[in-house]
This record gives C-alpha cells, structure tokens and sequence, in this order.
C-alpha cells in the first residue's frame, strides 16, 4: 500500500517553492497566508526535514526542499498530461460546420478525408442550411456561404470563387442545336427556389432577356435541378466547382462558355469571439488550399477549350 503524503500540503509546498513566497502561493490558491504556512508545516513534519529557512524578512528553500520541488514539479507536470489525454479521450474536439446541402454533398464531403488526415485529433460535424449565418441562436463553430463580400460581425475567409453558368448533358449538345443563346427556345431550362443566378438574369446579360424556353422544369433544391441536367432533362445554372468532375469526365457540358457568367465568393464565416479560433483557421487554411485547387482545375479546363474566364 503507497504511503502517500498529506496531498494538499504538496500542492501548498509546490507553489510556496516555485514563488519563494507564502504571500504570492497563498494568492494563487486564493487561501491565507496562515494557511499556506500550516500545510507547509505539516508536509515538513511527515517527512521529517525542514523544506524553508524562515527569517522575518526572508524565505529560502534548503537544499532538501530544493531536490523536493524538482521531484514535485516533475510529479504535477506529468498529472496534468495524463489528465489532459484522459479528457482528450474522452471528448473529442469538435469543429461544427454548416453549409449549403449541395455544396456539402457535392464538394465538402469528397474532400474531408483529407482535412481529417492532417487533423485526425479533430471530429468535423456536419449541418446544412442556407439562412444567413446567426452564431447567436445556432451552434455551428463555422459557417459557409456564397456571399458577395465578407458578412457583417463576423470573421469572413474567402476560399474559392463560384463561377455560376449554364451546364447541361453533352448528348444535348449533340442532338439539338445549342450554339447560341437563341436555341434554348427548343429546350427546357431547370430552376430552382435558392439559385443565387436566375435565368431571366443570364437572358439579359447575354442580350435575349425575352426569350421563351420549350419547356421548364423548377426544384426546391440545387442538387435536385444538379442532378436533372445530369440525367439530360435540360439545362441548369449551377457554379462551375460543382460540375468540374463531369465536365471533365465528358459527361455535362458548357455549352455557351464564359458568356454572361456571373461571380461571387465562397467564404467561411465564424464568430470573432468563437472560442475554437485556432481550429476554425486550420480549417480554413484546408479550405483555402481545396479552393485554390479546384479554380486551378476549372482555369485549365478553360484555357484548353480557348475560354478565359
């Protein structure tokens, strides 16, 4: 059986020792003076040396109590790691993420993995939404949007430029005219309720503001109109960073090229007072680094068809 010393009374020698003060220990322990004295007084009496030499206006350690405080000190600093492995055990950090549903399925989550691989320490939990970000009434450490320019009250981080255009299956192309703006009249456009980018706004940048498509088809969603010019249904407004893969693996099409493209930013909004600061930047760096990547992707796809976007 461990014959442990008066534990209190160690604690009490440590911080005396490590301030040579009764004064300052009994500040930091928010006890008396007297107190600390006492339980110093007590440690000495257990183990038999004297730890001080006391003169009225002096404190100093004797060369036992010098050894004592190296070993103690050792002792508390190893508590206190294995504590904190416990603790980071038992619960794990976490960074909660909310984005837009399309952006998180499409984008976010096919690059996490490598995000995780780098933090694996980190537990990332995903929520979606597309209201305005309210770190007040939500619990979400980070928020990402579509915006264009940085939020009010909040950290604002861009990472990655939308590219909104008009995208469709490549069999369209094939087997209906679609050269020009004017031959959307024979077929359907897709729209959707959140579309940052309206087709009656890409008609009149591209100079047909009065254009009557064949038919249209309308979703709740982006990913469901997403997934409809996928299946050859027509055609969608969708940015650019979301359609890349098919775009590349031939699949879905650009069919007018840079024209009448519209721009905004993808930031990653956080609270200036978020107590995960340092978490929320590494993320962002992350997201940043995927964010350079894919535009990288889209500007070569672009110049190897002749376009400058």
């Amino acid at each position: 059986m461990r014959k442990l010393p008066p534990l209190n009374a160690v604690r009490a020698f440590e911080v005396a020792a490590r301030h040579v003060s009764f004064t300052k220990a009994a500040a930091e322990l928010n006890v008396t003076h007297g107190a600390v004295s006492r339980q110093v007084a007590l440690l000495e009496e257990w183990l038999g040396v004297s730890l001080f030499h006391r003169a009225p206006s002096q404190l100093t350690l004797t060369e036992a109590g010098r050894g004592y405080l190296n070993e103690v000190s050792a002792v508390f600093d190893r508590l206190v790691t294995a504590s904190m492995y416990v603790m980071q055990q038992a619960a794990p950090i976490v960074l909660r993420v909310n984005a837009p549903p399309t952006f998180t399925m499409r984008w976010l989550i096919a690059r996490l993995s490598v995000f995780q691989r780098k933090r694996p320490d980190v537990e990332v939990r995903l929520t979606t939404s597309l209201t305005p970000p309210n770190f007040q009434e939500n619990s979400y450490d980070m928020a990402i949007r579509g915006q264009y320019g940085p939020l009010d009250d909040c950290r604002s981080i861009p990472f990655m430029t939308e590219i909104i255009a008009p995208v469709c299956h490549v069999d369209l192309r094939e087997t209906l005219r679609l050269d020009r703006p004017q031959d959307l009249e024979a077929h359907t456009l897709i729209s959707y309720a959140t579309e940052p980018y309206e087709w009656s706004a890409w008609l009149e940048a591209v100079g047909v503001p009065g254009l009557k498509p064949a038919n249209t088809l309308s979703f709740e969603q982006m990913y469901f109109a997403f997934q409809a010019a996928s299946e050859g249904l027509g055609l969608a407004m969708v940015p650019l960073f979301l359609a890349i893969d098919e775009i590349l693996a031939g699949r879905l099409c650009v069919p007018f090229g840079p024209l009448g493209v519209q721009r905004r930013t993808y930031y990653a909004n956080s609270a200036p007072t978020s107590k995960a600061h340092t978490l929320t930047s590494d993320f962002c760096d992350w997201l940043q680094r995927e964010g350079r990547d894919t535009e990288q992707s889209i500007t070569a796809w672009a110049a190897s068809e002749g376009w400058t976007l």
